[in-house]
């Protein structure tokens, strides 16, 4: 056990032992096993995600919240006991100093885990989409915290863009006005999760690993304490058409007002109603992006990781 800022961190054997020779390590959200697929898929999908980062080179460190701790990196047992316990509360950046006080169990959101993911020394994070604006936030002032903690923590993002029930052109709009780097690796476009593109060209396209890491390095040796989000799109075989896809969420948010539904319940009611409009294809394909995406954040932390090492040695 280490401690930052008076919080404790319990790392596992295999990160602690990978963060001490300067191995990569990719940081994962715990909130895709409590509050995903039920119990025992959850577990499944849970060390699929693992397993894909090692194929691309890295050691996964999923986080967790429990007894007043960080845990980074879970064993099996704590997969198994996240994956099996009903209530565990969803924790995100906001609520992590009450949740750390009171000391029970918890799972991290992108925001949170980017946290822990900082404290812990681990530079790179990798989730399935991130948070963004909402649609009618110009009335509404919904702005995921996601976006926020990404002009807090120093810590590589990896994702297949953010999630197409958001407005996707506002987001890019905040993460412009808040220098967050923005590279699409492999892609001309900002991804829309499950869909290949969001139909907005991305403001940097680098293909080159290397360049990649020498990028994140770049951003943080010039003073910046904020995030580098890279972005990588669901592969062919696994994508939703995105015309598909709009026609379902537009249909999905005037059903939304119609019940009355806003606030933190949106998204999870807006996800639930195109995956119905699409007969499930947007839940495959949401556990699919999640699968390839860690893969790739798994090959950027390792040549992020062999980057260092290389500057290291001279």
């Amino acid at each position: 056990m280490s401690t930052h800022s008076s919080i404790p961190l319990v790392f596992s054997d295999e990160v602690a032992e990978a963060l001490r020779v300067g191995d990569p390590v990719v940081a994962l959200e715990s909130n895709v096993i409590t509050h995903g697929l039920p119990y025992p898929d959850n577990a499944v999908a849970a060390r699929k995600v693992e397993s894909a980062v090692r194929a691309g080179g890295a050691v996964p460190a999923t986080i967790g919240i429990d007894a007043g701790r960080f845990i980074i990196g879970m064993d099996d047992t704590a997969i198994e006991r996240f994956a099996s316990t009903s209530g565990i509360p969803k924790v995100s950046s906001r609520d992590l100093p009450i949740v750390l006080a009171r000391g029970g169990m918890g799972a991290t959101t992108v925001a949170s885990s980017v946290v822990a993911a900082e404290l812990a020394g681990i530079p790179f994070f990798s989730s399935a989409g991130i948070g963004g604006v909402h649609r009618g936030a110009e009335t509404t002032m919904d702005i995921s915290s996601d976006l926020i903690q990404f002009t807090r923590s120093k810590v590589a993002v990896v994702c297949a863009g953010a999630k197409n029930i958001l407005d996707l052109n506002l987001t890019m709009e905040y993460l412009e006005t808040q220098c967050v780097p923005l590279i699409s690796y492999r892609s001309d476009d900002f991804p829309a999760f499950y869909c290949t593109s969001s139909g907005i060209p991305s403001p940097h396209r680098v293909d080159d690993e290397d360049v990649i890491a020498r990028a994140v390095e770049n951003h943080w040796a010039a003073g910046n304490n904020s995030s580098v989000l890279i972005t990588t799109p669901p592969r062919p075989e696994d994508a939703v058409d995105r015309e598909q896809a709009e026609a379902a969420i537009e249909e999905a948010m005037l059903l939304a007002e119609k019940d009355g539904v806003r606030g933190n319940a949106i998204t999870k009611y807006l996800m639930r109603a195109v995956d119905k409009a699409t007969d499930g294809r947007t839940a495959e394909a949401n556990m699919a992006v999640l699968v390839s995406t860690a893969e790739v954040g798994g090959r950027l932390a390792a040549a992020h990781a062999r980057f260092r090492r290389e500057t290291a040695a001279g």
